[in-house]
């Protein structure tokens, strides 16, 4: 019995054993999951990445590293070859980034940046790194903790800015130098002297966040003074951020490396100037944060408030004398896009097409945009003045000699009542608008030179030569339904006319019906009052046909599943918004704000695409 029992116990034990697992096999596991943990790293996790915990384990350092982070670092520094041995290098980088979170200490960031320069970059002479697998996972790595550590190292916690000043800094393993010039801190004739840390912020609002990936510190620039005066220059807004990269640049990085004592040169690139730079003969893309600038702009800037405020009041132009907004210096080659808003509206309506449009390689490399600002509840055609004269006076300031042909293939995008101030860029005019206020031709009429002026450049109109392609977004060519309502009387009796068109009325109104219609007096002409259906000067815009050799596309907002015929978007119904003899007519799903969906802004670009391909 108790043989019969000692069978059955090992019979037992075998059949326990086959149950477990075995030393070495395999578990099925989620390929999401194998993937996260075969491609983490220290930037994406709290731990290191796959190879350097193989390179600690291989070192019998795993342990030594959980106990004695400092120490571990030390002696790895200690033992690294002076050339080669890009395994260690890699892990050096890792770990010491990995450090400079756990501990907030910068010298340890800047360890990772250095430790990656040299895995990335090496020294001339040495062939290992130029060995490297362009599919090795750590390249691309590196690449990172070379910009975040950089970007870490050089913090100014307390003002939330990047240093880039020359100064001694702290290495865990002896000190950095850096050296910088106040000459690389120059943009476009602009000092540039604050440098936010672009890739630290969260973007909300634009569909896309973009960044040209490369080498290099993304910092968002705030403007200084400008040291080299220039027509362009007092047009650049004052608020840009420029995205821009530093770069540290280290020679003979591994023999420094070893001395302890390090030396290198900060190099600051924008994308204006260069888009990449060059290291041991190769030419390096620099890492930028578009996205992330335009939106650090915008940040609680004044500019969101101007729709409200320079709609009510018509002289209100804040912290500015020009009403054209340059995000770049003039770059002679490039087309002018000149962007006007509607009602109640800024040139901040336009922040998702510009971060597309200057996301875009092929736009980006062939236009430069303008932004148009004017107070919008003025009348059209006293704003479309302001527009044309703006536009003759900085295309004579720029190039006095006419040797810029892409500066005389201008394309302007106007929405809502800013198309309608777009159109009168394009149109002979002769004397329809004269002719519905006065009684008499204006040189008869007797004015003082202030009033005859201001009279001439908003009454009468030709097409600007230099003007060869015009977009209308949810324009009321034949009103606004908006406008026909009774509260828009109301809404107008808020609006203060600019202190011209007061003095202008005033003098109208001394000269008698001899001279004008003195109706035209009895309402307060602002833009709404412009743009109701049965408005006269509306009706005469309406029939002036675009001149030849300019070309017109719509985009036409429309809301709803009805009929796109019988619909609008909410303030301009199709009927409204629709030109015979477009050259292209698109209808979007979408409310007024047409200008910000990514349907309006695509059919932008493709009408871009198309009149960059006709100056070829």
């Amino acid at each position: 019995m108790r043989r019969g029992l000692g069978w059955a116990s090992l019979a037992t034990a075998a059949s326990l054993a086959t149950a477990c697992a075995t030393p070495v096999g395999v578990d099925r596991a989620s390929p999401r999951d194998v993937h996260r943990e075969l491609t983490e790293n220290a930037l994406s996790s709290d731990r290191a990445s796959a190879a350097t915990r193989e390179f600690l384990t291989r070192a019998s350092l795993v342990q030594r590293w959980k106990d004695e982070p400092d120490e571990t670092l030390l002696a790895l520094h200690r033992e690294l070859a002076p050339a080669g041995d890009l395994d260690r290098l890699f892990a050096l980088a890792e770990l010491s980034f990995v450090r400079a979170e756990r501990t907030n200490d910068p010298s340890h960031a800047l360890a990772a940046a250095l430790y990656a320069y040299a895995f990335l970059f090496g020294d001339d002479g040495d062939p290992a790194w130029r060995a490297l697998d362009p599919f090795d996972p750590r390249i691309q790595v590196a690449r990172h903790l070379y910009n975040r550590g950089l970007t870490l190292g050089l913090a100014d916690s307390r003002e939330g800015v990047v240093d880039l000043s020359s100064k001694r800094r702290a290495l865990p393993f002896g000190a950095l130098d850096v050296a910088s010039s106040p000459a690389d801190f120059v943009w476009a004739g602009w000092s540039l002297v604050r440098f936010a840390p672009a890739a630290d912020y969260r973007v909300r609002g634009l569909d896309n966040r973009y960044r040209k990936a490369g080498i290099g510190a993304p910092l968002a620039a705030h403007l200084g003074e400008e040291m080299t005066p220039s027509p362009a220059g007092a047009l650049v807004a004052p608020r840009l951020r420029v995205p821009v990269t530093a770069f540290l640049r280290v020679d003979d990085v591994r023999a420094q490396l070893a001395s302890g004592r390090v030396r290198g040169r900060l190099e600051v690139y924008s994308e204006d100037e260069r888009s990449e730079l060059v290291v041991h003969g190769e030419a390096v893309p620099v890492e930028l944060e578009k996205s992330s600038s335009l939106a650090y702009m915008l940040e609680g800037a004044p500019i969101w408030d101007f729709g409200l405020l320079g709609f009510r009041l018509g002289d209100y132009l804040p912290g500015r004398s020009e009403r054209l907004v340059l995000l770049h210096p003039y770059i002679p080659g490039r087309i002018p896009l000149v962007l006007v808003h509607g009602t109640f509206s800024s040139p901040a309506t336009w922040a998702q097409m510009v971060n597309e449009l200057e996301n875009d390689p092929g736009i980006s490399k062939r236009y430069q945009p303008w932004l148009f600002i004017y107070n919008s509840g003025n009348p059209v055609v006293y704003s479309a003045g302001l527009l044309s004269e703006a536009l003759q006076k900085v295309v004579a300031s720029l190039d006095p000699q006419g040797a810029d042909a892409a500066l005389r293939r201008m394309v302007i995008v106007g929405h809502s009542q800013g198309g309608l101030l777009t159109k009168l860029m394009t149109v002979h005019s002769g004397d329809v608008f004269w002719n519905n206020i006065a009684r008499k031709p204006i040189d008869e009429v007797d004015l003082d030179p202030d009033s005859r002026a201001l009279l001439q450049r908003s009454m009468f109109y030709e097409p600007l030569p230099f003007v060869k392609r015009v977009v209308f977004m949810a324009t009321p060519h034949h009103g606004s339904y908006l406008s026909d309502f009774r509260v828009t009387s109301w809404i107008s009796r808020l609006v203060k006319l600019p202190a011209r068109i007061t003095k202008l009325t005033l003098d109208v109104a001394m000269k008698g019906g001899d001279e004008f219609y003195l109706s035209a007096l009895d309402r307060k002409p602002t833009s709404l009052d412009n743009m109701a259906s049965n408005n006269k000067a509306l009706r005469a815009l309406a029939a002036l046909p675009v001149a030849p050799g300019i070309a017109y596309h719509s985009i036409i907002a429309v809301r709803g599943d009805g009929p796109w015929e019988d619909g609008g978007d909410g303030v301009v119904k199709y009927r409204s918004a629709r030109l015979e003899g477009a050259a292209s007519e698109k209808v979007v799903k979408s409310g007024h704000s047409v200008q910000m969906t990514q349907e309006g802004i695509q059919e932008v670009r493709r009408i871009l695409v198309e009149h960059a391909a006709a100056a070829d």
